[in-house]
């Protein structure tokens, strides 16, 4: 199984696919905003990356604006305001059976770009 959640508005996240192409590559994109993120991706996503908090964007608008930056934030809170908010998603993710690659972070695309067969 090959997934991509993306928010179609990123602009990083568009660069990324026109570079990637990951439909082409076999893999099924997840429009985060329109279908929202599935429980057990998420609990994927955060197996294989060693937890919610490396999953969670801190750069979403809301996380300051819901005073969350002044909270301390334990893992149930990470699953919990990603499954609430899309927007708290670090993006693209990239899922794949065995390893998943999070954020726009060079090494991130790479890993990506590998586990794609780019």
């Amino acid at each position: 199984m090959k997934k991509a959640f993306t928010l179609p508005t990123c602009k990083t996240c568009v660069r990324i696919f026109e570079e990637l192409q990951p439909e082409s590559h076999g893999c099924a994109v997840v429009d985060i905003k329109a279908e929202g993120i599935d429980a057990s991706d998420l609990d994927r996503m955060a197996k294989l990356s060693g937890s919610y908090e490396a999953v969670f964007s801190r750069r979403a608008i809301k996380f300051r604006s819901m005073g969350l930056a002044d909270q301390t934030l334990t893992e149930p809170d990470y699953r919990r305001l990603i499954l609430e908010e899309y927007t708290f998603l670090k993006r693209p993710v990239f899922l794949f059976d065995n390893e998943v690659s999070v954020g726009s972070s060079k090494a991130e695309v790479m890993k990506a770009k590998a586990a794609l067969g780019v």
